[in-house]
């Protein structure tokens, strides 16, 4: 089992308390997680104030929101770069390079994920996290059908994006919880790859 990723939060002199708070949530969310985390919490991690939270998101909740859009900021790079830069070939060659750079994230960056995946949860108790995901699920959509066509983004349409853009979407949520579960035993993006060509035969005929 892969290390659990903790961030180590500094606090500069001239970090105001809205960024302080952020990194204080941060550090909360990976500690404690997303469901676990009080406001307390955060102003004990942040050095802020109770009254701060409120002035500065308007709710626990939309502080802890922002905290976990923010932690996937800190790696989107990675994944954006395997989105562009994947190997010329088959599509499937091209999702196995992409899945097995995801798989790394989920186990250095476990906690993050883990919290991530508590955050979903709240989709059902909060129209803020469901636009949102709504909308990063959009974008996602559209990048996916992008990679797997060997397309720029501008030349996939919205019906490509919604059918192959969201096969992309479901491969990928459902390795990200298998690696959660148990990391020996879940798949490989080669495991993938292969499995999507055992199958290809099958549905052809």
């Amino acid at each position: 089992m892969s290390q659990t990723f903790v961030p180590t939060v500094h606090y500069p002199a001239r970090m105001g308390n809205r960024e302080a708070l952020l990194a204080g949530a941060k550090r909360c969310i990976v500690e404690k997680g997303y469901a676990h985390t009080t406001a307390r919490d955060i102003v004990a991690a942040s050095g802020t104030n109770l009254a701060s939270i409120g002035y500065h998101f308007g709710s626990k909740d939309a502080l802890l929101d922002a905290a976990i859009l923010d932690s996937f900021d800190d790696w989107d790079d990675d994944i954006e770069a395997a989105l562009r830069d994947h190997p010329d070939g088959p599509a499937a060659d091209r999702l196995a390079a992409f899945l097995d750079v995801l798989i790394g994230k989920v186990r250095t960056d476990r906690a993050v994920v883990a919290a991530s995946v508590q955050w979903v949860a709240q989709v059902e108790f909060s129209t803020a996290v469901r636009e949102e995901l709504a909308r990063a699920y959009a974008r996602a959509r559209r990048a996916f059908a992008a990679m797997l066509l060997d397309l720029a983004e501008g030349e996939v349409d919205d019906d490509t994006a919604r059918r192959v853009g969201s096969l992309g979407l479901a491969l990928v949520n459902g390795i990200v919880l298998q690696a959660l579960v148990d990391a020996e035993a879940a798949p490989s993006g080669p495991d993938i790859a292969a499995a999507l060509r055992a199958l290809v035969p099958v549905n052809a005929r």
